[in-house]
């Protein structure tokens, strides 16, 4: 036998080609291997993430509800006392010019009047003012708590090098 026998050469062509096939087929599954690796350790920092990102949320609203209450709180004793007369809600008003004078000797009013004239508004609509300012005030801490909800999941996935 010859080395340039065409079929000797043929096998150390199969030979050659058979082990760079079967290390290409190796490197492929090992690559493939690795990669699921990486993927499943990248899904657990994701989750890690999640949890942190739920528990976030869950402060948040937990915090919310408190604010909320306290707030509700203290309307219904704000309620309480304007129908108690122990809160009251006075408007400055203008009064007109009039051309007749007091008398100089007349008694000084004491208490907190300093002189300006004021309007007291009914119970029911100063309630009602309140309750326009509180739902104002409710969307204000909503939108807070999505502001910070917001920057906690900003630094929650930042790319930390």
């Amino acid at each position: 036998m010859s080395l340039f026998n065409p079929w000797v050469i043929l096998g150390i062509l199969i030979a050659i080609g058979s082990s760079f096939g079967g290390g290409f087929m190796k490197g492929k599954h090992d690559e493939f291997n690795r990669q699921q690796l990486e993927i499943a350790a990248l899904n657990a920092e994701a989750r890690q993430k999640e949890q942190a990102l739920v528990v976030a949320v869950q402060n948040q609203a937990t915090q919310l509800q408190k604010v909320n209450q306290d707030a509700k709180l203290a309307q219904q004793k704000r309620n309480a006392d304007i129908d108690s007369g122990a809160f009251k809600l006075r408007l400055p008003v203008k009064t007109p010019v009039c051309p007749v004078h007091a008398s100089t000797d007349a008694p000084v009013a004491s208490g907190s009047d300093t002189g300006a004239a004021s309007a007291e508004l009914d119970p029911e609509i100063a309630k009602s003012l309140i309750a326009i300012t509180e739902e104002g005030d409710a969307a204000i801490r909503k939108l807070n708590a999505c502001i910070n909800l917001y920057n906690q999941t900003i630094e929650a996935l930042k790319v930390k090098p």
